[in-house]
């Protein structure tokens, strides 16, 4: 039975003054169930803060705008790791990590992170479920005041205090002069790695550029069982076609500029081919083969594989499986001439995964 590939936008969940958290459906998006992936963003308004939480997913988060603190409690730790946020920043969230998100009371732009992550353990496959530590759909909202009480020690009138003292749910705006622990450098180490300023791991002329988040640069990758890169590619140049050759699904956020995109699956059938712009969200099947064209402004995506050292065959370029096949095998496959194996060999020899436009 065919799914319907179609790029999808969030619809929001929830929100007030502080921000807003947004999602994506398996119902708008049903490949988002079909391979137990979320995908969700959180906007947060100056000053505000998204309360402490944790999932049932392991999640890659990327910081789509402005800049912050994220505060991380890993498990079994004594203490929280505070770290400064700004847009290019990836972590690697694993399982059971509690995290608060804040937005400098006088930034000037909202601070914006995506996370994209595994709900094959999760209760709703396709979808997050978030368990919000305070507020009014805190679970400690659902305990007694006896319970509560017994477990913080406190008296019963001042556990029912506490626990109803947070109004709002999830988000909030911070009151003027509300302080909060300021970022320390050493926490950033091993959580979080910058793909505006990291090392490139492809770089072409004209082309595009490539950085890859895998266990060597960020080590909680490994934990959390997913692959990531980010790529931008220049106005009008190709994303050569390729898959994933091993076993992966490839989700993709375009975060800015647009294109176009086709996919193709088994019997040679194109089962998907749209313009795609910033915002959309779109999810490749394994083993399919997509390529990308950008338009006019260029364009750049942020992906997560499911699997933490992805492996990626192409089929065009200096790289391809192409240039590896014998010619006498090519031109039996392609039951062509002598001549135009030769034309087809001698093409793309220096060109490396993206095209930039004759």
């Amino acid at each position: 039975m065919a799914v319907d590939l179609t790029p999808r936008q969030p619809a929001k969940a929830y929100g007030g003054e502080g921000g807003a958290y947004y999602e994506w459906s398996p119902a708008e998006l049903p490949m988002l169930g079909v391979a137990s992936i979320g995908a969700a963003k959180l906007s947060l308004a100056a000053g505000g803060m998204s309360l402490p939480s944790y999932s049932d997913s392991a999640k890659v988060a990327y910081v789509l705008q402005g800049k912050g603190t994220c505060g991380i409690v890993l498990p079994e730790a004594t203490k929280e790791k505070v770290v400064a946020v700004k847009e290019g920043d990836a972590l690697a969230l694993p399982f059971g990590v509690v995290t608060w998100w804040h937005n400098t009371p006088g930034s000037a732009t909202e601070l914006v992170i995506l996370f994209l992550g595994d709900t094959s353990k999760g209760h709703r496959p396709g979808q997050f479920t978030n368990f919000q530590l305070t507020g009014a759909s805190g679970i400690f909202t659902g305990f007694s005041t006896e319970f509560v009480g017994r477990a913080w020690d406190l008296k019963q009138n001042d556990a029912a205090k506490l626990v109803s003292s947070q109004p709002a749910s999830g988000i909030v705006k911070l009151s003027a002069g509300q302080k909060l622990p300021e970022p320390v450098a050493e926490d950033r180490k091993d959580m979080a790695l910058n793909c505006l300023e990291a090392k490139l791991d492809v770089d072409i002329p004209k082309g595009g550029r490539v950085v890859v988040l895998n266990t060597a640069n960020l080590p909680l990758v490994k934990e959390v069982g997913l692959g990531a890169d980010l790529v931008r590619i220049d106005a009008h140049s190709m994303c050569s076609p390729g898959f994933s050759c091993d076993s992966a699904y490839q989700v993709t956020y375009i975060v800015r500029g647009s294109g176009r995109v086709q996919v193709v699956g088994p019997d040679g059938k194109r089962v998907l081919e749209t313009r795609i712009e910033g915002g959309s969200l779109f999810i490749v099947p394994r083993f399919h083969v997509v390529s990308k064209i950008a338009d006019a402004s260029g364009m750049e995506w942020f992906s997560i594989i499911t699997t933490p050292n992805p492996i990626f065959s192409h089929l065009a370029g200096k790289t391809s499986v192409w240039k590896a096949i014998s010619p006498e095998v090519l031109e039996a496959s392609f039951n062509t001439t002598p001549e135009m194996e030769k034309l087809f060999r001698s093409k793309r020899l220096d060109s490396e995964i993206f095209f930039a436009p004759n």
